[in-house]
């Protein structure tokens, strides 16, 4: 039975059935806040996260010109200020009267204008200005509790974005529960060279189950942070995570009349978006790279703690925090082999009818580790003022210094290959 999507407003997990019939999970879409968050007239103003990551100078290397993003959310609004020009023909998988381009929530708009959003209008500035937007629409459990909707929608919407001329895919979206045929369509989209990625969850206080697609071996997993440095609270953890990117006090749009802005806590959607919108500007600089290519660079270039020990991976930030910056207007990070995948080492996804023979480039670098990795026994921190978990470890969003304060004992694992 296929899994139902519910919409989570950061903590809040909401569960319906599917045409009435109980089924096998309960999706969930964060942008944080509630229906009662209160209302901004200039949602520039939080977007607190591009001056640290200096998107001015990003910007007058690459903006992402040329890729293209496919967002499975809620539907995409092409007509709000930031988004006309944005936004290409895209389809509606959930069955429900309306077009890919009608939102019936305002998440998937707010995702996309973090994305790909012009500014205009003083609408959300997108990471990636110069990337264009393909809408899939799904349903949530609000919706399916309305309306009857095709249970088969996430399966269908990730294997049409994998066959679209779309590089990425973002999926802010998560689910308790694993599904064969999603994570099918999500290793098909890696066969495909696409990059998915997809929100660790908001539920860390709430059982801190693994959360799905980011769990599958072939999505990429994002978890969030603050303006502050720190880990998100709310934001899932475990050794499946793969890369962490701002999560908190972003905006996003109110509701589905697109009058206003919300002050909200963004929650892991909103640090899936800005993910992809890294991958989007990695991308446009280097268009001839594969995924694989253009994944290896982000987590080589991500933000770290100076102790961070080579080919170890955290289980609360993955590989570090996203920096473009980092990358593009510093050159860290090597792209390495074409067809092998950071995420599992193993040869997919890369440039059709190439012999590369080359590794992955050492972890010696960042590079996510090889297959040989560590037991959870054998968790341990890079330094002890890290071991209990309540040192302070520091990171640099281009160039401007912030701490993350992670909680709990192992937050540095050497990560297993991921396999089913």
């Amino acid at each position: 039975m296929t899994p139902v999507m519910s919409r989570v407003r950061r903590h809040t997990v909401r569960r319906g059935l599917l045409c009435a019939v109980a089924a096998a999970g309960a999706w969930s879409l964060g942008i944080g806040g509630t229906a009662t968050a209160a209302t901004i007239t200039d949602p520039q103003s939080r977007q607190w996260y591009l001056d640290a990551m200096h998107a001015d100078e990003i910007w007058k290397t690459a903006t992402g010109e040329g890729i293209k993003v496919a967002v499975i959310d809620s539907g995409v609004n092409p007509s709000t200020p930031s988004l006309k020009g944005q936004v290409l023909k895209g389809v509606d998988f959930t069955g429900v009267k309306g077009e890919a381009t009608d939102d019936f929530d305002g998440h998937g708009t707010s995702m996309a204008e973090l994305i790909a959003g012009t500014g205009n209008g003083g609408g959300l500035k997108g990471l990636a200005p110069g990337a264009k937007i393909i809408p899939y629409r799904v349903s949530d459990t609000e919706l399916q509790n309305r309306e009857k909707v095709n249970a088969f929608d996430m399966r269908e919407a990730i294997r049409a974005a994998a066959d679209s001329d779309a590089q990425i895919i973002n999926v802010s979206m998560a689910s308790d529960y694993y599904n064969a045929d999603i994570r099918d369509a999500v290793e098909y989209a890696q066969s495909k060279g696409k990059l998915l990625f997809a929100g660790a969850g908001n539920g860390a206080k709430k059982g801190n189950k693994k959360q799905y697609p980011a769990a599958y071996p072939e999505a990429i997993a994002v978890a969030g942070t603050g303006p502050d440095g720190m880990v998100s609270d709310y934001s899932q953890h475990g050794d499946w995570i793969d890369i962490a990117a701002p999560a908190d006090d972003i905006p996003g749009w109110c509701d589905t009349a697109f009058d206003v802005y919300c002050d909200g806590d963004g929650g892991t959607s909103s640090a899936t978006a800005i993910a992809s919108a890294t991958a989007a500007l990695i991308w446009s600089k280097h268009p001839d790279w594969t995924g694989n290519q253009v994944l290896r660079v982000m987590f080589e270039s991500a933000a770290r703690g100076e102790d961070w020990k080579p080919g170890t991976v955290s289980t609360y930030l993955g590989h570090g925090v996203v920096r473009p910056n980092a990358h593009l207007n510093r050159g860290l990070g090597k792209p390495g082999d074409p067809n092998i995948s950071p995420l599992t080492n193993e040869r997919v996804g890369g440039k059709p009818g190439s012999s590369a023979s080359s590794a992955p480039s050492a972890p010696g670098s960042s590079q996510a580790p090889k297959d040989k990795a560590a037991d959870d026994a054998a968790m341990a921190s890079s330094s002890s003022k890290n071991a209990d978990g309540n040192g302070q470890l520091g990171l640099i969003i281009g160039g401007v210094a912030v701490v993350a304060v992670l909680a709990g004992a192992g937050v540095f694992v050497a990560r297993r290959r991921r396999t089913a």
